[in-house]
């Protein structure tokens, strides 16, 4: 934590100047460094955190005119206000002045008073340059961590806890001169049984570290609370704050707090606290915009995951719809689901994919439907004729399924599934790679259930009955009608096949 007094570096190549200097400054608070001439001065501010710089002008070596230049052009330094105390009054030693960069002018000899003015107005205004770039700066921030959060959104998988160590790096201070931030940070979220589990965060090695606090906050914060607020406590009002027990338990295992800022409701609370000046209603301002963004991806993410469940029940009550006419399949369409992601899952798939195949395969015979209940638990062979209309329910399953964009999977599949690799299939006669890859990957998921199944007009077949069909062919079912290269991954994933099967009979 930097020194509270301001910091004032005296520069003039006269010892009784900056003797005088000293003796006005250092009885009203000041710490006063002093330089003889230019190379000392532009020396002793990279050594101290200089606030204002007192300039003569006349000195040897280096002018005050070309110090202040050198001073305005550095990045570092040129927010500095720079004084010209000089008894040079020409209007074109004072335009010199301005085209350095001077910020203000005291003619020698000066009243003290007048000194005093322009020094405390020029820190004033100081400050509010620095506040502004602070604010710049937190805006910055606010924009890329939102951006970050964006890009990484997952809102499948969003999980706010997750996220505390993302909140806690944007907020925490990372070094010791950053004092717009603060240096500890509690974080509370409700759990199920009405308390709060409680994490708190510091910086170690510029990195932010966690630990658990068991404090049960309840009592003091009103959790019955449903309307958020946000507040601010600088050292001197902490204790008139309902946040004593809180304070009591952070200080009894960890440090002194001193200037906190609250974010509080129901849900999380927030506290950050031990920055390194006094905190305002900005400061708040700036936490609440950051749980904000927070809690806006939570609830997007769970608008989205309930949005999510209704399309899957929705996918779920139209494929058992399909199965009503049909023969007793019993959990049929679950388990192809399960073959296909597993078929996927070994081919390589991304995680996606194999979620999406897993759930619109269910879709897969919704256009039986349309075709009659009389044709389909018919016990005996079946004539050319009704065939013809069997052959027609892939067809009727993608009119069904229609054109949605969410959707494009589960008509693609049943359009495709009874296609044969060798051209033999329905309704099209696709061959080899014209049929779909996610039509390849059902055909031999529903072919291996389908066999594993008393039909009407066959009786179940174990597993390896099954497997030696699917790999060897019975005349009816044929290795060339399937990818190759799906049927080499039914071979090496076969065993995984007859678990799910087992585990889903009824």
């Amino acid at each position: 934590m930097r020194n509270d007094k301001p910091c004032i570096l005296c520069v003039d190549d006269e010892r009784a100047n900056l003797k005088l200097l000293e003796a006005v400054l250092l009885p009203r608070g000041y710490e006063v460094i002093t330089a003889s001439d230019g190379t000392e001065a532009l020396a002793k501010i990279k050594e101290h955190i200089v606030d204002l710089i007192l300039l003569d002008v006349m000195m040897p070596n280096i002018n005050g005119f070309d110090v202040c230049k050198i001073i305005k052009e550095d990045e570092i330094y040129r927010n500095i206000p720079v004084v010209m105390i000089t008894a040079l009054t020409s209007k074109q030693d004072r335009i010199s002045g301005i085209e350095a960069g001077a910020d203000d002018f005291i003619s020698k000899p000066f009243e003290n008073a007048e000194v005093l003015a322009r020094i405390k107005m020029l820190l004033r205004i100081k400050e509010l340059n620095a506040g502004l770039q602070r604010a710049y700066s937190n805006i910055n921030d606010l924009i890329f961590f939102g951006e970050e959060m964006v890009k990484s959104f997952d809102p499948l998988n969003f999980d706010l806890p997750s996220k505390f160590d993302a909140i806690a790096g944007q907020i925490l201070r990372r070094s010791d001169g950053d004092d717009d931030k603060p240096g500890m940070l509690l974080m509370g979220l409700s759990t199920d049984a009405g308390s709060r589990q409680w994490i708190l965060y510091d910086v170690a090695g510029g990195m932010p570290r966690s630990a658990a606090l068991d404090f049960d906050a309840k009592h003091c914060f009103g959790m019955a609370e449903s309307k958020p607020r946000t507040s601010f406590f600088n050292t001197g009002k902490i204790g008139d704050t309902h946040m004593g027990p809180l304070i009591e338990s952070i200080e009894a295992t960890h440090s002194k707090v001193r200037n906190i800022v609250s974010y509080h409701s129901a849900e999380i609370c927030i506290h950050a606290f031990n920055y390194d000046r006094d905190v305002t209603a900005y400061d708040a301002a700036i936490l609440n915009s950051i749980v904000m963004q927070s809690l806006f991806l939570k609830s997007l993410s769970e608008q989205i995951r309930n949005t999510d469940d209704a399309f899957a029940y929705v996918v779920h009550a139209l494929a058992r719809a399909a199965e009503v006419n049909d023969e007793d399949t019993g959990n049929h369409i679950l388990r192809v689901g399960e073959y296909c992601e597993l078929l996927s899952e070994h081919l390589g798939m991304p995680a996606k994919f194999t979620g999406i195949i897993k759930l619109q395969a269910l879709m897969h015979d919704v256009g039986k439907i349309h075709i009659s209940p009389e044709i389909l638990k018919k016990p005996g062979k079946l004539t050319a004729e009704e065939f013809e209309l069997i052959k027609q329910h892939p067809l009727y399953g993608a009119k069904i399924i229609g054109d949605h964009v969410r959707l494009t999977m589960a008509k693609e599949i049943a359009l495709s599934h009874h296609e044969r690799w060798d051209g033999g299939g329905y309704p099209y006669r696709l061959k080899e790679d014209q049929i779909p890859f996610t039509g390849r990957i059902m055909n031999i998921a529903d072919i291996y259930d389908a066999l594993r199944n008393k039909r009407v007009y066959k009786p179940s077949f174990d597993h390896e009955t099954t497997c030696r069909i699917i790999t060897e062919g019975d005349g009816r079912t044929m290795p060339h009608h399937f990818d190759p290269r799906l049927l080499q991954a039914f071979r090496e994933k076969a065993q995984h096949f007859e678990e799910i099967y087992e585990k889903m009979q009824g």
